[in-house]
């Protein structure tokens, strides 16, 4: 008699639309995000369902920025000339001063030469440095071991100057467009969650060596590391101004001067940093890091992975990212590997 009610419940219940777990699951993008495409399924979590639309409904929640289809490159060359008008605490000219000497070519890069007597920055003002996101940033930098295979500490306050830093620099105008943009794509509800997922994409640890919380996006990028006896990373010019400031960075030369009459400008440097050297370490000069966070952040977000096309003050130029992917969060979301300027 049991067995009859139980059978006569569950076929009742499969009528009705009901199915077991593993049936609900196949409705859900939980913990497939990414997955390779599978005719069997239902519906799908592949990076091309959006395109195909065939998604699961829950795709947006659980996998996040897997966008690529629904942005164009039109739309983002676009959004960085955008970006470029609204960056109004750019560097001017009074500003900043460089002494670029020396342009060397791109095969002479790994030569170790100093073809360079001077400093690259000649002056920075004080003014520029006092802006708020400025010293958001600065509060930022010196908060990492360079070395990888040394796990990072974080304490509360350090974890305070993330969120002070990320809050401050969406807040501006060149954060608040980003943000716009995204949100009109569906990527973001709110600009809570979008502040959330830079928190996590940007400064979320993972492991560069021997399996220690040693590195993140943030770290490798904006302050720079050391591994195998090079440095990588290091894409920011406020960090390379500091330590050549403090005395501890030697320019060299550069591989790479972009077009630009004002700034931002574009540099490919080969620099000595407290005797670890770097081939060639590009970056925007003279930007605010409003701009560095949003220009790194719509190409990662839009192009993970890939080269991405830009468009500032009508000149061409491309930005390469690259997804962390021994690790997640977020249920399937990549961290930043790397990101920096490169010839378009």
């Amino acid at each position: 008699m049991k067995v009859t009610v139980v059978l006569f419940l569950t076929i009742t219940l499969i009528s009705q639309g009901y199915s077991d777990s593993s049936d609900t699951r196949s409705l859900s993008c939980k913990r497939r995000c990414g997955e390779s495409f599978d005719p069997m399924n239902e519906c799908h979590c592949d990076s091309d369902c959006q395109q195909h639309e065939d998604c699961c409904n829950d795709y947006k929640k659980q996998c996040g920025r897997r966008v690529l289809a629904s942005v164009t490159d039109e739309e983002i060359k676009a959004l960085s000339e955008t970006l470029y008008k609204l960056d109004h605490n750019r560097a001017t000219a009074s500003d900043l001063v460089l002494d670029t000497q020396t342009q060397i070519s791109s095969t002479e890069t790994g030569s170790e030469v100093d073809h360079s007597s001077r400093p690259l920055f000649k002056q920075v003002s004080s003014t520029l440095l006092g802006k708020p996101t400025y010293q958001a940033l600065l509060n930022l930098l010196d908060n990492y071991n360079r070395v990888t295979g040394q796990a990072e500490n974080v304490p509360s306050q350090e974890e305070q100057e993330q969120d002070t830093f990320l809050q401050a620099t969406m807040n501006t105008d060149v954060g608040k467009e980003l943000y716009n943009f995204l949100h009109s794509k569906g990527i973001y509800e709110s600009q809570s969650e979008f502040i959330q997922d830079l928190k996590m994409m940007w400064f979320g640890l993972y492991s560069r060596a021997k399996g220690q919380q040693d590195s993140s996006g943030f770290e490798h990028i904006f302050s720079g590391e050391i591994k195998k006896g090079k440095v990588s990373g290091f894409h920011n010019w406020l960090q390379f101004y500091l330590r050549e400031k403090e005395g501890l960075l030697n320019y060299y030369s550069h591989s790479f001067n972009g077009p630009w009459t004002t700034y931002p400008d574009v540099l490919g440097m080969q620099f000595e940093w407290d005797g670890y050297f770097k081939e060639v370490g590009s970056a925007f000069i003279g930007c605010s890091p409003e701009f560095d966070l949003a220009m790194y952040s719509l190409c990662y977000i839009t192009r993970p992975g890939k080269k991405c096309h830009l468009s500032l003050g009508g000149q061409s130029m491309s930005i390469q990212t690259y997804t962390w992917d021994n690790s997640s969060y977020g249920d399937g979301k990549k961290y930043i590997g790397s990101a920096y300027p490169a010839t378009p």
